[in-house]
């Protein structure tokens, strides 16, 4: 994609971009509250949580439709209508609440809470600088990924390998990495609409392009400062 497209003049206006961006927060924070919300009920019944998690084929199988789910959204969603990416995007973030419930079998409650709120915070730090900086972070976008490709490949061989250094050096790169993500992203989808407008459910896209920024942020930041359980 030519990313000189991103800073095009146009001609909508500044409230303009202040709803879309509003409508795509909403939409994130609907899917982050369906996916909290989801974790924290499956984690109250014990009978589900120990399916989930001594039923390998269940608990592989939601990881899989996850994948599956995120693929066909980012496939149909800009052709789709509004209620059927409404309800990917529903259903994406209900599946990751189920497995993201296992969570609490491994940390505590409290420091899961606290986790959160503290991404929140620096989620909102970093996309706020993704819309304010006059810098181009493309380039920013391009090495992360690049990175994330690498964090992937590491930490796939450290299931075999079990090194604590991997882990925790795979942690503070996945750390790096999303924070990283969550301006560009952010910068790319203010811009992205800036040329082209709000067509094929841009703010359901954007939502779900920074809700994965976030989830992952808070996945590695939880490794960092979770506390685990005895």
């Amino acid at each position: 994609m030519n990313t000189d497209a991103f800073y095009r003049p146009t001609s909508i206006d500044s409230s303009s971009i202040t709803d879309f961006l509003y409508k795509v927060y909403s939409w994130m924070a609907v899917g982050l509250g369906i996916t909290g919300a989801v974790a924290w009920f499956t984690a109250q019944a014990p009978q589900m949580l120990e399916l989930l998690v001594q039923n390998r084929v269940i608990f592989f199988g939601l990881l899989i439709a996850q994948l599956g789910l995120v693929a066909a959204f980012s496939a149909v969603a800009h052709r789709a209508s509004t209620a059927t990416a409404a309800a990917m995007f529903v259903a994406y973030s209900a599946l990751t609440g189920l497995t993201f419930s296992t969570l609490f079998l491994i940390y505590t409650s409290a420091s899961i809470a606290q986790t959160f709120f503290i991404t929140g915070g620096s989620f909102a730090g970093l996309s706020a600088f993704g819309l304010v900086t006059k810098k181009d972070l493309s380039g920013v976008g391009r090495f992360m990924l690049f990175g994330l490709i690498g964090v992937i490949i590491a930490s796939i061989v450290n299931i075999f390998m079990n090194s604590p250094a991997i882990y925790w050096i795979t942690t503070y790169a996945g750390v790096l990495i999303f924070a990283g993500l969550t301006a560009y992203d952010t910068q790319k989808l203010k811009a992205l609409y800036t040329a082209a407008g709000e067509g094929g459910n841009l703010a359901l896209r954007g939502a779900l392009t920074l809700y994965l920024d976030f989830v992952n942020l808070f996945l590695f930041m939880l490794r960092l400062l979770g506390n685990r359980r005895s």
